[in-house]
This record gives structure tokens, C-alpha cells and sequence, in this order.
């Protein structure tokens, strides 16, 4: 019995070696070659991210991070990315996305980086701008001081040549209408898209029958040296003043902070991105502002009043004639256009610049037929000291 027993407790005893079962796991053998794959794999990989980081450079590869995952190392250029103006003017933006993106103010008054300060020319127009070949002799030899922004109708294409100032400067335009919210809606859309360059530090809106009275240099210095925006800013308690007030507009605006003035403005940054920001008074206008209102007569002046009246000169220096009367200034052709046209638009006037009183107050003028264009470059040399006389804005 105990035999029996044996026999069947050692049932392996007599079977052939081969037929008996393995032992579990894996040989040591098939170990040591698995570890030998994974570490000539890694030396494989570690070799090619060498190669690839030397051939292409770390800042290359730094600049492509997988989507969804930040890199670990900081960009080198990433503050150039932030002060490097656009490359063009044109963009896929709604109004809504371009003036949230325009109204990025830096808190930090103090530019970590050599900034030389722009004036941007923003021209509001249908179409053409037939005064150009002047405003290119103004701006020749100055490039680096000024940017160009052009507003027109939507289906119009410039045909300026590439080595023209206002070549492909038109921003995506919309319809805009004289005294209609759409007037303003347009000037906020050239304002934004100027703020899109952090260098662009003053903002002066233009049509395309305005000219410059003065050379670069001397504008440019009156700009940066101002310590006031110029924008009027006037209490009208007659009918095209008050008289178009509407009350429903209380209580963002009440009737003694309704104000009247020129929609043509020189503003710096700091009331550019005031306008543009602006969404309690724009509602307020677009509603209760219609046509026999002029809301661009309205709107800037009383909510910048409102706003930032301590930053406001309360006058324009676009100089205008409405001794003519009617709903609109005077237009100047080919035959208005003479020295002693030009001298008078020049002498006796005097105003305050900087709290302090000068005789310099008008930098710009208007209206100007395409006929003034010939003359206009006859004596713009002697007269407005442009043309073949230039002046470095630094100087």
C-alpha cells in the first residue's frame, strides 16, 4: 500500500524528462534579450534627437510644440511676438473680436524695449484718394516714424504701386453713411486696427480731401510734445446742439454732459483705446442718436467729456472754412490755391498749446478738391516746407 501511494504522490517517476512540465516564467536568457532591445532603442533615439536638435537648432524645435502641450523652455522671441507690428492690415476679425484685441492696454507704463513712437494716419474715404502723390511727398524720407490706415468702401480696391506709402494699408471695411452710427463704427475700426502696432502713439483721422500744412518733422514734434488730445469738445444750448438731445439717453448721459464738435480728431493711445473700449455710451448713441442727430458729431466729444475730460485740448487742428455757410465747409480747387491762400490758412490765429498760447494751431486742412492737387505740389515746397526740402522727425 505504501508503495501505491508513492507511486502516485511521484507520478512523474518513469515519464521521459521532455514530457514533464515547465517551470512558470520567462529563462533568464529571454530576459537578458529584451533589456539588451530597449537599451539600443534608446541609444537609437537619443542619437536621432541629437542630430535633430544640432541640424535644426533648439529654438526651431522650441517654436513647434506638440498641439495641445506647452513647451518647457520659454520662447526665446516671445516679447518680439508681442511688439512686432502685423504684417498686414488685412484679417479675418469681427468688429466684436477686433476691438477686445485692440483694447490690450500693458499696466507696466515703462517699455522694456526701444519703442519709437508712430503717428497713425487713418484715412476715412469712399474710395480713391486723389491727393496722395502729396501726402507721399509729406511722408518721403520719414518712413519709420508713421503707419497708414485706409477705410473705404468695402468693394473698392486701391491701385497703388508697391513702392507707394498706402500700398495694401486698406483694412476690412464695412458701409458707413454721413450722420449715422456706421460713420463711428468705421472710425472705431481704423482706431482698432491702428492699435494693433503697440509703436502707433497718436492717431489723427483724415478724409481724402484733407492735405497737411506743414512738413513731417514739424507735426510730429507738436504730436509727441502735446499733453492733450484734440478733440472738441463744445456746449451747444441751441438747436444743433442741446436741441438734439434725447432724454432717454440719462442716466449715462445726462443734457449739461452733451457735447458737439468735429468728427475730425488727433487723439493719443491712451483716448484711442478710451473709444475703442467704450461699450456703456455706444449703445446709448446707436439707439437714441439717429439721422437729424449726427451722432459723429456727438458721440466722441460727450463720451471722452465724460470719460477723460482732464486729456482733452477742446479743439480741433484741422482747419476748416464754413464762411461759405450751408451744411458743409468749403471745397478749394485749382484756382483757390495760391501763396496768399496758403498764408492766410497760416497766419493769425492763436490758441493754447500745452496751457501755454502760440499761433501754431492748425497742422491739417480741408476740403480740397483733386483739382488743388497741381498747385498744392508747386508750393508745397516754399509754402508748406515739404517736397524737396524734407526734415528728420529726430531732428
Amino acid at each position: 500500500m505504501q508503495s501505491r501511494v508513492s507511486t502516485l504522490e511521484d507520478g512523474n517517476i518513469g515519464k521521459d524528462p521532455s514530457q514533464r512540465p515547465q517551470p512558470r516564467g520567462l529563462p533568464m536568457r529571454r530576459i537578458l534579450k529584451v533589456l539588451a532591445f530597449l537599451l539600443a532603442l534608446g541609444v537609437v533615439f537619443s542619437a536621432v534627437s541629437v542630430y535633430i536638435t544640432r541640424y535644426y537648432g533648439l529654438h526651431s524645435v522650441v517654436q513647434r510644440p506638440l498641439v495641445g502641450l506647452q513647451p518647457c523652455i520659454e520662447v526665446v522671441d516671445a516679447l518680439a511676438r508681442w511688439i512686432r507690428p502685423p504684417s498686414t492690415v488685412t484679417h479675418a476679425m469681427s468688429d466684436e473680436e477686433l476691438f477686445w484685441r485692440a483694447s490690450f492696454v500693458p499696466q507696466v507704463k515703462k517699455y522694456p524695449f526701444e519703442r519709437v513712437p508712430k503717428i497713425a494716419f487713418l484715412y476715412l474715404t469712399i474710395g480713391p484718394l486723389p491727393l496722395s502723390p502729396l501726402w507721399e511727398a509729406f511722408l518721403k524720407g520719414n518712413e519709420g516714424f508713421f503707419s497708414i490706415y485706409i477705410h473705404s468702401l468695402p468693394t473698392y480696391r486701391d491701385e497703388f504701386p508697391s513702392s507707394s506709402a498706402f500700398y495694401h494699408r486698406q483694412i476690412p471695411s464695412q458701409v458707413s453713411e454721413w450722420g449715422k452710427m456706421s460713420m463711428c463704427d468705421a472710425e472705431r475700426r481704423l482706431l482698432a486696427n491702428a492699435l494693433l502696432d503697440i509703436s502707433n502713439e497718436w492717431f489723427v483721422l483724415l478724409s481724402e480731401s484733407c492735405i497737411p500744412l506743414y512738413n513731417f518733422s514739424t507735426i510730429y514734434q507738436y504730436l509727441m510734445g502735446s499733453q492733450y488730445s484734440f478733440v472738441g469738445a463744445f456746449d451747444d444750448s441751441g438747436p444743433y446742439g442741446r436741441g438734439r438731445y434725447n432724454f432717454l439717453m440719462a442716466p449715462e448721459v445726462n443734457i449739461s454732459q452733451w457735447r458737439k464738435a468735429s468728427q475730425w480728431f488727433e487723439v493719443n493711445r491712451e483716448l484711442a483705446v478710451t473709444i475703442v473700449k467704450d461699450t456703456v455710451f455706444y449703445p446709448k448713441f446707436k439707439e437714441f442718436c439717429k439721422p437729424h442727430c449726427y451722432v459723429d458729431e456727438h458721440y466722441f466729444p460727450t463720451m471722452l467729456t465724460i470719460e477723460a475730460p482732464h486729456l482733452l485740448a477742446n479743439r480741433t487742428i484741422t482747419w476748416v472754412d464754413w464762411s461759405r455757410g450751408g451744411a458743409h465747409p468749403a471745397t478749394f480747387g485749382k484756382v483757390d490755391i495760391t501763396e496768399g491762400f496758403l498764408n492766410r490758412i497760416h497766419e493769425g490765429h492763436s490758441c493754447l498749446y500745452n496751457d501755454q498760447p502760440s499761433n501754431l494751431c492748425h497742422l491739417f486742412a480741408r476740403k480740397f478738391a483733386p483739382s488743388a492737387l497741381e498747385p498744392l505740389l508747386r508750393l508745397a515746397p516754399t509754402h508748406l516746407g515739404f517736397g524737396d526740402q524734407r526734415q528728420d522727425p529726430g531732428t
